[in-house]
C-alpha cells in the first residue's frame, strides 16, 4: 500500500482552479514538496485558490517554495485567494509573500566620458552654490530677527564656540606661522647673503607674514580644525534627529546652531591671525639671529621703519570674510548630512576642501581688489 502523501491536489471549483494542501509542509520534506509542485503551472491571468483545510503544518521554507512556483511569470504581485486555512498559516503565507517584493535589480553604472564627467561635476557645483546662497539668505533673515530681537541671541553657546575655535587654537596657529616665518627667513637669507642685502629679509618676513601668508594659513588650520567640527557636530545631530527635535521646540536651529557659530569664528579668526603675526615675525627674527647677524632689536627696528601700516590691516580686514565664509560652508554641510554615518564623513570632507578652495580665491580676489586700490 503506497502510503506517500500527494501534498497537493489540483481541482475545480465553480470554475476556478483550486489547489488542495495536504500533509506536513516543513523544510524536511522540502524536496519532496518541491517535487510535486513542478506540475503546477505558474500563476497566470488567473491566479489559484489555495485550499489548506488539509494542510496540517506549514513553515516559511515551504511557503516560499509555494509562492514562487504560483508567482506570475516575468514578476508582478503574487495573489493568493485562500480557504480553509488555520490562522497560524495563513499569516506566514502573508508574511513569505510580503517578503518576496525584492527591489529592482540595480542597472550597471555608465561610465561617462570626459564631456559627461566636466557636465555632471558643473550641474553638482552649480546646485551646491545655489544651495550655498539660499543658506546665505536664511541665515540673514535670523539676523535681522535677532536684532529686532537680541534676548533671543545664545550668548553662552557663543562663548563656548569662541573658546574652542579660538583660545584651544592658539597653539597650533602660533606654531604653524612661527615655522612659516623661520622657512621664509632662511630662503631669503640664503639669497640675500649672496648680495650682502641681510637687512631686506626683515622687509619680506614682515610683509609676506602680515599680508599674506597669516591670514592664509590661519584661515586653512580653522577650516580644517573648526570647520570640520561644526559640520561634524550639526550632522551628528541630525543623524540623532536632535535638529528635529530643536524645531520641535519651536526653535530655530540656525539661530541655536548657525548663528553662533557664525558669530564666534568671525570674532576669533581675526585675534588668531593677529597671533600669526606675532608667531611669524619671531620666527623671521630667530632666523635672522642665528642666520644673518641681525640683533632683535635691529630686527624690530627695521619693521619698524619699513612695514606700512596698511599690511598688517589688510590681513585684519581679510579674517572677518574667510571667517563667514567658513562658517556658512561647515554649517550648511551639516544640515545636508543624510541620516547615516557615511553621509557625515563625507560631508566634513567636503567642509575642509570647499573651505580650503574658497580661501584662497577669497584670497586672490582681495590681492586684486588691494592692487587696484594702491594699497
Amino acid at each position: 500500500m503506497n502510503t506517500t502523501p500527494k501534498w497537493i491536489e489540483p481541482d475545480t471549483d465553480e470554475g476556478a482552479n483550486v489547489l488542495r494542501l495536504t500533509g506536513v509542509w516543513r523544510l524536511s520534506n522540502l524536496a519532496a514538496i518541491s517535487g510535486a509542485l513542478q506540475s503546477v503551472a505558474p500563476g497566470g491571468e488567473n491566479p489559484y485558490v489555495l485550499d489548506g483545510s488539509g494542510l496540517q503544518e506549514l513553515d516559511t521554507a515551504a511557503g516560499f517554495i509555494l509562492c514562487r512556483r504560483l508567482a506570475p511569470p516575468g514578476g508582478g504581485n503574487l495573489e493568493l485567494t485562500l480557504r480553509g486555512f488555520d490562522p497560524r498559516h495563513e499569516r506566514l503565507l502573508a508574511l513569505v509573500r510580503d517578503r518576496m517584493d525584492c527591489p529592482a535589480a540595480v542597472s550597471k553604472p555608465v561610465h561617462g566620458g570626459v564631456l559627461h564627467r566636466i557636465g555632471t561635476a558643473t550641474v553638482a557645483l552649480w546646485k551646491m552654490l545655489q544651495s550655498h546662497v539660499g543658506f546665505v539668505g536664511t541665515v540673514a533673515l535670523e539676523l535681522l530677527t535677532l536684532m529686532r530681537r537680541p534676548r533671543l541671541f545664545r550668548f553662552k553657546e557663543t562663548m563656548a564656540q569662541f573658546e574652542t575655535i579660538c583660545l584651544d587654537a592658539i597653539p597650533i596657529a602660533g606654531l604653524v606661522t612661527f615655522l612659516i616665518g623661520v622657512v621664509i627667513a632662511y630662503l631669503l637669507g640664503i639669497q640675500a647673503l649672496q648680495y650682502g642685502a641681510n637687512v631686506f629679509v626683515v622687509d619680506g618676513v614682515g610683509l609676506a607674514m602680515c599680508r599674506e601668508l597669516s591670514p592664509l594659513l590661519v584661515a586653512v588650520v580653522v577650516a580644517g580644525r573648526s570647520g570640520a567640527a561644526f559640520t561634524a557636530q550639526i550632522g551628528t545631530m541630525k543623524v540623532q534627529q536632535e535638529i528635529d527635535a530643536i524645531s520641535t521646540l519651536g526653535l530655530s536651529p540656525v539661530q541655536v546652531l548657525v548663528i553662533p557659530r557664525l558669530v564666534a569664528i568671525i570674532i576669533a579668526l581675526p585675534l588668531l591671525v593677529f597671533v600669526g603675526y606675532i608667531a611669524g615675525i619671531l620666527g623671521g627674527m630667530l632666523i635672522c639671529a642665528v642666520q644673518l647677524d641681525i640683533t632683535p632689536l635691529t630686527f624690530l627696528d627695521r619693521m619698524h621703519s619699513v612695514l606700512p601700516t596698511s599690511a598688517p590691516v589688510v590681513g585684519l580686514v581679510k579674517a572677518p570674510v574667510f571667517a563667514a565664509f567658513i562658517a556658512i560652508i561647515a554649517c550648511r554641510m551639516g544640515m545636508l548630512v543624510a541620516r547615516d554615518a557615511r553621509s557625515v564623513g563625507l560631508n566634513t570632507t567636503s567642509t575642509v576642501v570647499q573651505s580650503i578652495v574658497w580661501v584662497i580665491l577669497l584670497d586672490a580676489v582681495f590681492a586684486i581688489i588691494f592692487q587696484h586700490l594702491d594699497i
